[in-house]
């Protein structure tokens, strides 16, 4: 699923955001916001922050818009949403245990690609620009950390916390990124869906910090 993303392949997504949204409307949301306490209610909607950006969930027919801008929302978002409220776990719990994408349950088979498409490109982005990248992570309300020569702690969703990390390279040793997850991630959500929770995040700090996506990222936006 990784590489250009045709037109063919961004119609199974929305497809995919079409059958999630019919089984949202099957839930029970009291249950769900027992799960997520997260979610908050105003009006007809229930509320969401996918990195920082307030989203709104329609009560009756399930779907999804941005409430705080009128930047277009991509169906990887819109099923990020969907597929949260559709994994969540009952016993889901934040455990403080920061793990490589690889190490989360049931995630080794896309590991490569994570790497492919995630990580490496991450690595080349911001060659030069970790000050820009610090801006951006201030922007999206991260907490700074100590380790790496700029990372951030973001909140993909309030109960996936996601870690960026990046060291600029030298005459030695060429820049490096990675992104860590807390090892509750996958009680949360579908491995799958962790990819696309990492390349929201990355989409949202190249544009934050004006740095073109790579191209060799996974979706091309």
């Amino acid at each position: 699923m990784f590489g250009e993303i045709n037109l063919e392949e961004n119609n199974n997504y929305e497809k995919w955001c079409e059958e999630w949204r019919k089984k949202f409307l099957k839930l029970n949301q009291e249950e769900l916001k027992k799960k997520l306490p997260e979610l908050e209610e105003e009006g007809d909607w229930l509320l969401i922050r996918h990195f920082g950006r307030k989203l709104g969930v329609h009560k009756e027919d399930g779907t999804i818009e941005a409430l705080e801008d009128q930047e277009p929302l991509t169906c990887y978002e819109r099923l990020n949403v969907y597929t949260l409220f559709g994994y969540v776990s009952p016993l889901a719990h934040y455990k403080n245990e920061w793990v490589k994408f690889d190490k989360l349950k049931d995630t080794a088979p896309f590991a490569g690609a994570f790497r492919k498409g995630i990580i490496e490109p991450f690595s080349r982005m911001f060659v030069c620009h970790t000050k820009e990248l610090a801006e951006a992570c201030e922007k999206l309300g991260g907490t700074r950390l100590p380790w790496s020569d700029t990372g951030y702690e973001l909140k993909a969703f309030e109960c996936i916390p996601v870690r960026f990390l990046f060291w600029e390279g030298d005459e030695e040793f060429p820049a490096q990124g990675n992104i860590l997850f807390d090892a509750s991630a996958t009680d949360f959500i579908h491995g799958e869906s962790v990819v696309t929770i990492a390349v929201i995040g990355l989409m949202r700090l190249a544009n934050l910090a004006g740095i073109a996506m790579d191209r060799s990222a996974f979706p091309v936006f």
